[in-house]
């Protein structure tokens, strides 16, 4: 598997690589270089974004569902065009 730096020097990470490591487009990740010059990727957890998901669920996600009105799409649009 191979891949090159763009110009200004991002590299993709290929999928196969994602899906084994579970990286999301916002997953964070430290990268190393040993002594060998091997480069080393590691997932890390952001205790920042975990607390702020765990206190703050996403509102969206939580509204879903619930909405008990019957009009139809078109209906509404009509109305919110007007």
């Amino acid at each position: 598997m191979n891949t090159t730096p763009k110009a200004k020097g991002q590299a993709a990470i290929l999928k196969q690589v994602r899906d084994a490591m579970d990286l999301s487009p916002a997953s964070l990740t430290d990268f190393a270089v040993n002594q060998i010059g091997e480069v080393l990727m590691q997932k890390t957890p952001d205790s920042r974004t975990a607390r702020k998901a765990k206190n703050n669920p996403d509102r969206f996600e939580a509204a879903r569902g619930t909405a008990d009105v019957p009009w139809r799409t078109k209906d509404l649009m009509t109305l919110l065009r007007a």
